[in-house]
């Protein structure tokens, strides 16, 4: 184990469905899986880091939002000279899920066409600045008209809105074949749609619960939908051993550092304020990423 002294703690949605009894928790515990800060203490049997450095680290059990806490020491980073605290606790958990969503889920190249649900929130943020630099058309969906710009400035092509049915906008921005893949992380409200929107054989990527669980879907239904496919990837699948964790962080700082995607702080709180950044979060009051100080 590592014992971590905070310095930037994240904010994830899957924190707020985790406090609301959506996703399962570990008793006892706390909220918060992600944080960037510096090695206070080091126990036996790791090499592999020294007192001072700068790590960021994805780990369970829940227990983030706090001015310290111990980690596996398999499943900390050391963060390059180029990442700042801040940035890294922002966007370890957004940044290596839009990674494996793009380049192993559905691999994104030139010539594909997806759509990416909440393109101005955490992860539609990266997911479609990367999708963008691998050459795709990125059409994206947002929930508000205010977070157009924000969307666009992302590298989407196209946006519409995701409070109502947008399928048939998306047929014909595709000249009536549909997307290769979609991204959606909403859920419920908006799985209907995702899947209308597909071409035949098509890929609905379902990696989020923001509205709440999709009713259940007969596998005959995907056949009448034009043959589609439905995954419900996580990222501790593509992250399991040690090796995929460092060459997963690995790919994302050097699309950080080089510039060609960019994933910057939205929003602080203090520490104290967590209740704040969660309200502001499910109201939708919030663009990017949010950060805890503490």
């Amino acid at each position: 184990q590592l014992r971590i002294r905070h310095t930037a703690v994240a904010v994830n949605y899957r924190d707020v469905l985790i406090r609301n009894g959506l996703h399962t928790a570990k008793l006892p515990g706390g909220l918060g899986l992600e944080a960037a800060g510096t090695v206070d203490a080091i126990g036996t049997n790791v090499s592999d880091f020294a007192l001072g450095d700068r790590i960021v680290c994805v780990a369970g059990p829940d227990g983030a939002y706090a001015e310290m806490r111990l980690v596996p020491a398999a499943r900390a980073v050391k963060l390059p000279d180029g990442i700042s605290d801040r940035q890294a606790a922002s966007m370890m958990i957004r940044g290596m899920t839009a990674r494996y969503l793009v380049r192993e889920t559905y691999r994104v190249g030139p010539g594909s066409r997806i759509l990416v649900h909440a393109a101005a929130g955490g992860v539609g943020t990266i997911l479609c600045q990367w999708a963008k630099h691998l050459g795709a058309m990125v059409i994206g969906a947002v929930g508000s008209q205010d977070k157009f710009a924000a969307a666009k400035r992302n590298g989407c092509d196209h946006v519409v809105m995701s409070g109502s049915d947008f399928s048939g906008e998306v047929t014909q921005l595709t000249n009536g074949d549909g997307v290769d893949a979609v991204y959606d992380s909403i859920g419920k409200a908006t799985f209907e749609f995702s899947a209308r929107s597909l071409r035949r054989r098509g890929l609905l990527i379902s990696f989020g619960e923001a509205s709440g669980d999709p009713d259940p879907v007969p596998p005959r239904r995907l056949g009448q939908l034009g043959s589609i496919y439905l995954t419900h990837p996580s990222l501790p699948d593509y992250t399991l051993t040690r090796e995929e964790l460092v060459a997963t962080a690995n790919d994302l700082f050097e699309m950080i550092i080089s510039g060609r995607i960019r994933a910057d702080v939205t929003r602080e709180y203090a520490l104290r304020d967590a209740p704040l950044a969660h309200a502001e979060l499910e109201s939708r009051k919030t663009m990017g990423a949010i950060v805890l100080i503490p």
